[in-house]
């Protein structure tokens, strides 16, 4: 009996450790200028964010999609805004996508940050164990 006693708290420290997973991470890539694809992903981020409140999620954009981030020109800017000060969820723009169509800080919209490459930064988060989701519309 003294042995099952002495075993018990290891046995219950095990399944207490096995049954802790970390949180989910998950970067979304978008690349689309399509507006279509904008309201998608702003769909999915969304639904994932309420339906898992410990996760965290990032949306990189860069290439044809920087419109969607564009004050002057995003058709998803409110959805954007909602997320504003969050902490679990983020939004990304490639600076070398911003140089290239000569696009300023300022005309982003709140909230929105801005990473040296956008490509890189998708990998960096696959590196830390983030999941990855390529975001496209048909």
């Amino acid at each position: 009996m003294k042995k099952y006693v002495a075993i018990a708290p290891i046995l219950l420290l095990a399944i207490s450790t096995w049954a802790q997973t970390d949180p989910v991470k998950v970067v979304f890539d978008v690349t689309s200028g399509d507006a279509a694809t904008h309201a998608a992903t702003l769909r999915h981020v969304k639904f994932m964010a309420e339906t898992y409140a410990d996760a965290e999620f990032e949306v990189v954009v860069y290439g044809g999609a920087l419109p969607m981030v564009l004050q002057e020109h995003s058709s998803v800017a409110g959805d954007i805004l909602e997320f504003e000060g969050h902490e679990r969820v983020s939004f990304v723009v490639c600076e070398g996508t911003m140089k290239r169509y000569e696009t300023e800080k300022s005309q982003l919209i709140p909230g929105v940050s801005t990473v040296p490459d956008g490509i890189l930064e998708i990998v960096i988060k696959q590196g830390e164990g983030w999941g990855y989701i390529k975001e496209a519309h048909k």
